[in-house]
């Protein structure tokens, strides 16, 4: 048991578990300027809206919209309709400040996602670092790759053996 348990430590020691990769800067740029647009768009909209409202809340524009509406307190009508159009337009002011709040923040992650994006372009990837480097490095490392290889082959050899002896 304690034999297959090491074979299966060494066998395990040779396989790489490569997990996602984190998005490079270049993916984080895209993905923050695709934010910037949807926000865009929001803000748009919501201006768009604001307009309407603030030509909305034109006293002449109230009367109009009153116009049908039969009471004998049309002061009181307006009024509401006044509070109401004041209370939209506040709700859609806040959420352009909070927009405009997001649209800094996302300016700034962008700007800063751009610098990343321009160090990892100039930094070498590695297969230029592995090319850079001396013959000599490169020797040892193919002299390092076989002799592990050699030492995994008699190690498991080994046990192979002594799995043989113990039936």
């Amino acid at each position: 048991m304690k034999l297959q348990f090491a074979l299966g430590l060494i066998l395990l020691s040779f396989v790489f578990v490569h997990g996602q990769t984190a998005p490079t800067a270049a993916e984080s740029v895209e993905r923050i300027k695709l934010q910037l647009l949807e926000l865009q768009g929001k803000e748009e909209t919501l201006k768009a809206r604001a307009a309407q409202l603030e030509e909305a809340l034109k006293p002449e524009n109230i009367e109009r919209s009153l116009a049908g509406v039969g009471s004998t307190k049309p002061e009181e009508l307006r009024e509401t309709r006044r509070r109401q159009l004041t209370i939209e337009r506040d709700g859609v002011l806040a959420q352009l400040r909070i927009l405009e709040t997001q649209r800094t923040r996302l300016e700034a992650a962008l700007a800063d996602a751009e610098g990343r994006a321009y160090h990892e372009s100039a930094r070498p990837t590695v297969t230029q670092a592995l090319v850079a480097q001396s013959p000599a490095s490169t020797r040892w490392l193919i002299f390092g790759g076989v002799g592990l290889g050699a030492f995994a082959l008699v190690a498991g050899f080994v046990i192979y053996r002594r799995a043989i002896k113990l039936r």
